[in-house]
């Protein structure tokens, strides 16, 4: 069974005043990794320190694409230095991602990224939204960027709450690209106005326990919480989601 992250956009505000309190905050929370989104001057010898000292491993780190073509060397020894070995690009500008060729142009960069990294020991991941299921002939752009690259050198983040927005059952998807799935973002979903939010664990209309089950099956190594939109204070909720993904990890795992 894989492990329990959060995704520190979920406490981005707080985390953006003390990236290392909240490290030591999400491990109180009960989370056994954390996946950043941003480091903020911190030296990677200070999170790597705090992680350790905390008990909280690296689960993956949110990384933008121009970052890795225009700093690749500077980012990997980074996440070298706090043991992080999961990079994944969090969105793509419009300008990779309009057309069917854009798509595949992209392709062909994460397949040379991906080689790179592959060969200093690293993995290169991809993270959807809902503009990836857009189709051209007959494929999503997701597929187009799969379908594309050498799996060795793109690995798949799948925000489950996207794609159940778009209409695909992230089940299905999880099931299609097996172990390419190396993570799953877990989010519940609520309609309000007909607009997607995100909100609490066990409070919207997703069937969690399923992604999260299709995930084990597949061998995903990380189940990581993200929550966008709030009712109350961002802390509390990502307490809440803590105890809710722990009920189902618990539940799958017996």
């Amino acid at each position: 069974m894989g492990n329990i992250g959060i995704q520190l956009y979920s406490i981005r505000e707080e985390m953006a005043k003390d990236l290392l309190g909240m490290i030591d905050k999400v491990a109180e929370m009960g989370y056994s990794g954390a996946q950043f989104a941003g480091f903020f001057d911190h030296s990677a010898e200070d999170v790597k320190a705090r992680m350790d000292q905390a008990g909280i491993k690296p689960a993956g780190a949110h990384v933008q694409i121009d970052q890795l073509r225009n700093q690749f060397d500077e980012t990997l020894k980074y996440h070298e230095t706090i043991g992080n070995k999961s990079i994944i690009v969090p969105f793509l500008p419009e300008d990779m991602r309009t057309t069917e060729d854009d798509f595949k142009r992209t392709a062909e960069l994460f397949d040379e990224i991906g080689k790179k990294a592959n060969v200093a020991g690293f993995s290169i991941g991809y993270h959807n939204h809902d503009f990836e299921f857009k189709t051209f002939n007959g494929k999503t752009g997701l597929d187009i960027l799969f379908e594309n690259t050498d799996p060795n050198h793109l690995k798949m983040e799948l925000d489950c709450f996207w794609a159940a927005y778009s209409d695909h059952d992230p089940v299905e998807i999880i099931e299609k690209y097996g172990e390419r799935v190396v993570s799953l973002h877990i989010k519940d979903l609520k309609l309000e106005d007909d607009k997607p939010v995100s909100t609490e664990l066990g409070t919207g209309t997703l069937d969690l326990e399923a992604y999260m089950q299709a995930g084990n099956k597949n061998n995903a190594k990380w189940f990581i919480v993200e929550q966008e939109q709030f009712t109350k204070d961002p802390l509390v909720s990502a307490a809440e989601n803590a105890k809710a993904i722990k009920k189902i990890y618990d539940q799958l795992s017996r």
